[in-house]
């Protein structure tokens, strides 16, 4: 299970509301590069030597988050949004496990905001415990979308309800309160919800697995957004099968625009919890997507200012990562660890010079424990499962990571612990490290340097390896609990989320 670890209208909001502020240079808005997701950043000067605990060093800030974060930080518009639970309510109107988005100030790690979710307890393994909200948030100007524990798309104001609510939801109060009971009345401290998307009701009608995880995609007027739809409880079979895998929604109104055409309905193995990407082959533009079939997916994108409802996000091509695996649906928990269990695809697909690189392979928590990396060409057309294989490394073992492709290097992690530095062209492995820790998030390469977290046994690393082609370990830090998110860098600052606390770097801590 992934938690064992990584609409409503807007007529009357003015138009004038949704320009959009441009974003300081050194921003990081959305996990990982916008569109491609390549875990990679072009800032300079990132620390790569500080310590924690009573005597801190190079520590710029740090904040108390849950017992669980799942979720990588993003840094916009000053502020610093990371998804966790409730393990330390901030506040004590709310007791007890919920899914929470916490918001604080980039300059000093004050709490702002918080968005405060109840447990999904209407779909039976559909929230798994103190999974929290494991969705990586995307700002983009003043407005936040996130995807929430209870499967819903949400809209949120990223100056919380501090300067009035921007509307026209207006039931934030009942929001934060479990189905049948009071609503609360709202803080200046909670969040600002604009609109609300169900992906559980109607037409959708998803039924998420263990846990709603996705990185919304935003292109232009439009959002991408995986449904998290799965197998039922007993993992015998696929709850709901005609759900749709991935819907569009308009960014300003929550409406619903396309659905895919994919039908990867009835061959889920277990859940859809990878991410849509973006990137541009020849003239065109093409979304990338890893199914819960173990198929990686190009789809034609959508006009970017479609408002209109009843399209169809229409598939160019679809690559089988493991021909060799079952395919009988219901549940990748229903086979043993063999070598032909399902394959699954959990990370995000990345583009680069019209290809995608996309990690697959055993789920991590049921089926096998192989898996490989996959350099597809995407100038295909069709079943491109020959014709589209450039490369393969099978070598990776189960991965759950998204890749970091920096001067011509890929970098993946296993999810047993192993970091691998592959040639981009060739798929040559130029070297791989044993960390001993577990990997729930992915690799993250800035200013030459390799960024990844580990945990294992309620006890966090942080590794950073020189990048290139010859392996040199620069440092290993340990913090308070274990890392499940990928690093992120913002404005010269390094943002590490632990299990527990949010940790801010000053840029200027550098090894010697």
């Amino acid at each position: 299970m992934i938690c064992r670890i990584a609409p409503l209208l807007m007529a009357c909001l003015c138009a004038a509301a949704w320009i959009t502020s441009p974003l300081r240079a050194g921003d990081q808005p959305q996990w990982g590069q916008k569109h491609t997701r390549n875990m990679i950043s072009d800032e300079k000067g990132v620390a790569d030597d500080f310590t924690s605990g009573a005597e801190a060093k190079g520590v710029k800030w740090t904040a108390r988050l849950g017992s669980i974060t799942y979720a990588t930080p993003i840094v916009a518009e000053g502020k610093v949004l990371v998804g966790t639970n409730n393990r330390h309510p901030r506040d004590d109107r709310h007791q007890g496990d919920r899914g929470v988005l916490m918001c604080f100030n980039e300059a000093d790690g004050k709490f702002l905001w918080q968005l405060m979710v109840p447990k999904l307890k209407s779909v039976k393994y559909g929230d798994w415990h103190y999974c929290g909200i494991s969705s990586s948030p995307v700002a983009e100007g003043s407005r936040v979308y996130v995807a929430s524990n209870r499967c819903e798309v949400l809209c949120l104001d990223i100056n919380g309800l501090a300067d009035g609510n921007a509307g026209p939801y207006r039931d934030e109060g009942q929001h934060m309160a479990a189905p049948g009971k009071a609503a609360f009345k709202p803080l200046n401290t909670d969040a600002d919800i604009i609109w609300r998307f169900d992906m559980k009701a109607a037409p959708v009608g998803a039924v998420p697995h263990n846990a709603t995880n996705c990185s919304i995609l935003v292109d232009g007027d439009l959002l991408y957004v995986s449904t998290a739809n799965g197998v039922e409880w007993t993992h015998r079979k696929v709850a709901n099968p005609k759900a749709p895998s991935i819907v569009v929604l308009n960014k300003k109104s929550g409406k619903l625009v396309a659905v895919d055409d994919a039908n990867i309905g009835p061959d889920i193995f277990h859940c859809q919890w990878s991410s849509a990407t973006l990137g541009k082959v020849g003239d065109k533009k093409q979304i990338f997507f890893g199914g819960g079939d173990g198929l990686c997916y190009g789809f034609e994108a959508l006009a970017p200012s479609l408002a209109t409802g009843g399209n169809t996000l229409k598939t160019i091509w679809k690559f089988t990562c493991d021909t060799t695996a079952h395919k009988v649906p219901g549940g990748a928990s229903s086979y043993p660890k063999a070598p032909d269990s399902p394959t699954v695809i959990v990370s995000m697909p990345v583009f680069y010079k019209n290809r995608v690189y996309v990690a697959a392979g055993g789920d991590p928590w049921h089926g096998k424990r192989l898996g490989g990396l996959y350099c597809i060409d995407a100038t295909k057309r069709g079943d491109i499962t020959k014709s589209g294989r450039i490369w393969s490394y099978m070598g990776l073992g189960q991965s759950i990571s998204t890749v970091s492709i920096k001067d011509g290097l890929v970098y993946i992690a296993s999810y047993a612990g192993q970091i691998h530095c592959l040639d981009a062209e060739t798929g040559k492995l130029q070297w791989s490290h044993d960390t001993e820790g577990q990997i729930y998030g992915s690799t993250m390469v800035v200013d030459g340097k390799v960024y990844v977290g580990t945990g294992v046994r309620r006890k966090g690393d942080l590794w950073i390896f020189a990048a290139g082609k010859k392996k040199k370990v620069i440092r290993q830090i340990r913090l308070d609990a274990v890392i499940h998110s990928t690093p992120t860098v913002a404005n010269g600052t390094l943002y590490v989320a632990t299990g527990e606390t949010l940790y801010a770097v000053d840029g200027g801590r550098k090894s010697k």
